[in-house]
């Protein structure tokens, strides 16, 4: 396999509404792709642009360099990371075609994450399966996900989730740019990962986006619901006017406070362990807030249209492995019964401001009960990183997927992400499957953990497949896997994808372990 760019001076022009970009020539898994980077889709949102929904991109007379990424938004860690950020990344095997389109919407918690980040390189998919790839930034943290009615756009009056509707000015730039890259913009397929994930799952079923999407990916997709994963409407506010009083301005002042400035009072607010905060929401994440507009309502409709649903076998490793670069950093595994009961209490109280006495007794029991009738492990770091990930992902992603299968009208594929990293790392951690969907596994920033096997690669040649093959309108499918059914109501079935078996049918594993969440612990669940 060979990657580079073709030395080519003059490299690939498109005509996009708002002028021509150059972009460059590049070798990627034994086809030649035209890549273009750095793409305005939106106008920078600065100065009075803060907080305002997102304008069409200046039009330029000059052809626009496209070979760089642009900076991510701004976020911790990224010294680089600016507020002018609202570009796309495009991957197209030829712009003269006109091949389905896949727009990947990164996550990060809403709070890191960018198109340019080497795990989200599209080059692989759009080779391998004959697609256009579009990748790209959004607004996160304070200056994405709120709401606060002094905060309103006059043109629009909308007063909230700015990073939400930077991706419905992306869906709607596909919409009438795909076509200068080879793209159909009437076979756009949205997909995305744990947060990208969740709001793709919003703008599939939101009246202003609805049918700017054919089809919809959904990986590891946690619902946005208070106060585990947004704030409430008045919990916002709350944020805003502290904010603002903490910088010795007003709300709208916050316009004009320096970016570092506002991002580390933001970080600062929500850094007390959510029990020492002064709101009682958004304990885990900060997405979406309910505003009825942007996110019209607390439980989505289920989507019209056909539905890729993924999760992994272990998403809470991803949290609980002290080597994992999760954020925060894991805390200490418990060790014994007492450790483990607080441990359990804390995760609940990611879901709920109160948690009953002896409930998180109760949880334990039940994943005790439920690993011994499955012959898992039942030690107290295994039983507290599977409580973890069920909790917050993979109990609510099964209950949507079964929602669907009783109430959709569309075909809905679920698969099981089952691939095992390597040690001293455990389990299949929260967003593993990125890693091999872009073949990004053997990136010098993964290798280590997901290494570069001969069985590592047809694992992510089989993923790209399903995915890309399912981008095209057709059911998943790839060579070596067994005919994937809809997941019915009376056939639950779930493609488990990953370890030595590569790939099987099953009905949802481990269901068991979920009866808590349908139990006592249905009161700490969306």
């Amino acid at each position: 396999m060979t990657t580079g760019v073709i030395p080519n001076p003059a490299g690939p022009v498109v005509r996009t509404t708002a002028g021509a970009l150059r972009g460059t020539l590049e070798e990627h898994h034994g086809r030649t792709l035209a890549v273009f980077r750095g793409v305005p889709y939106a106008e920078p949102p600065v100065g009075p642009l803060r907080f305002a929904s997102p304008r069409p991109p200046r039009p330029w007379r000059e052809v626009r360099d496209a070979t760089r990424f642009a900076p991510p938004f701004v976020q911790s860690g990224r010294p680089e990371s600016a507020e002018d950020a609202l570009y796309a990344n495009v991957w197209t095997p030829d712009p003269a075609g006109r091949r389905p389109v896949m727009v990947y919407v990164h996550g990060g918690g809403w709070a890191v994450g960018a198109g340019s980040v080497p795990t989200f390189d599209g080059a692989k998919p759009a080779a391998r399966g004959d697609i256009v790839v579009v990748n790209f930034n959004y607004r996160l943290g304070v200056f994405g996900w709120g709401l606060h009615e002094d905060l309103a756009d006059p043109g629009t009056g909308r007063c909230a989730n700015w990073g939400l509707q930077d991706q419905t000015a992306l869906l709607r730039w596909v919409r009438e740019n795909a076509a200068a890259f080879g793209g159909d913009p009437d076979a756009v397929t949205l997909c995305g990962t744990s947060a990208g994930a969740a709001t793709a799952r919003l703008l599939a079923t939101h009246p202003e986006t609805a049918g700017l999407v054919a089809r919809l990916i959904a990986v590891s997709a946690p619902p946005v619901w208070a106060p585990a994963c947004a704030l409430t409407p008045d919990d916002a506010r709350t944020v805003y006017e502290t904010l603002a009083k903490e910088c010795g301005t007003t709300v709208p002042g916050l316009r004009e406070v320096p970016a570092d400035r506002l991002h580390r009072a933001w970080g600062d607010f929500f850094a007390p362990p959510p029990a020492l905060r002064p709101v009682t929401s958004g304990r885990e994440y900060r997405g979406p807030v309910l505003d009825g507009v942007t996110v019209p309502a607390a439980l989505p409709p289920v989507p019209a249209v056909p539905v890729m649903s993924v999760h992994n076998h272990t998403e809470g490793s991803f949290f609980t492995d002290p080597l994992s670069p999760s954020f925060p950093p894991a805390p200490p595994a418990p060790t014994d019964d007492a450790g483990l009961r607080d441990a359990v209490h804390d995760v609940l109280l990611k879901c709920a401001a109160e948690v009953p006495d002896g409930l998180a007794e109760s949880c334990v029991r039940a994943y005790r009960e439920a690993a011994a009738a499955d012959g898992t492990p039942a030690e107290p770091r295994t039983l507290w990183t599977e409580i973890w990930g069920d909790a917050l992902f993979r109990a609510p992603i099964v209950r949507q997927a079964d929602r669907h299968a009783r109430e959709g009208r569309t075909p809905q594929y679920v698969m099981e992400f089952a691939h095992p990293v390597r040690p001293p790392h455990h389990g299949t951690p929260h967003d593993a499957t990125s890693k091999f969907l872009f073949g990004s596994h053997a990136h010098p920033l993964n290798v280590a953990q997901f290494g570069d096997g001969p069985l590592e690669r047809r694992i992510s040649d089989t993923f790209a497949d399903l995915v890309t093959s399912f981008v095209r309108g057709g059911a998943p499918t790839a060579p070596g896997v067994p005919d994937w059914p809809v997941h019915a109501p009376q056939d639950p079935t779930t493609l488990v994808l990953g370890g030595p078996a590569e790939a099987r049918l099953a009905h949802t594993p481990g269901r068991s372990r979920l009866r808590f969440w349908d139990g006592p612990g249905r009161r700490l669940q969306p």
